[in-house]
């Protein structure tokens, strides 16, 4: 699923809002960690995460490889914080988000 730049924004817009839940340190992205995120995304589709100064990868790297893991998109990147966005198959979430529809002109 890619994500539009109109999604995107509004993921960041939701983003600013959220509280850092996860923490990349020198231990780099263990099983333990990949699962917390798994389930995370599960719960809240969105998270943000951080990678400490004692990483062994830059945080965009981080971010990739997560995502890559958890089967998200990357929303942003900025300094050592970053968003992951995964919709969630969870029946009974109440706060699910609702992505803008791109309209696009047809020809």
């Amino acid at each position: 699923m890619e994500l539009s730049s109109k999604q995107r924004a509004q993921l960041r817009g939701i983003a600013n809002s959220i509280d850092t839940i996860l923490q990349i340190g020198k231990d780099g992205m263990g099983e333990n960690l990949v699962t917390q995120a798994n389930d995370a995304l599960e719960k809240r589709e969105i998270i943000k995460c951080k990678v400490l100064e004692a990483a062994m990868l830059t945080t965009r790297e981080a971010a990739e490889e997560l995502a890559q893991l958890t089967r998200s998109e990357v929303v942003q990147v900025i300094g050592t914080k970053f968003v992951l966005y995964r919709k969630s198959h969870r029946k009974d979430l109440k706060n699910r988000i609702e992505l803008v529809k791109d309209k696009k002109p047809r020809r």
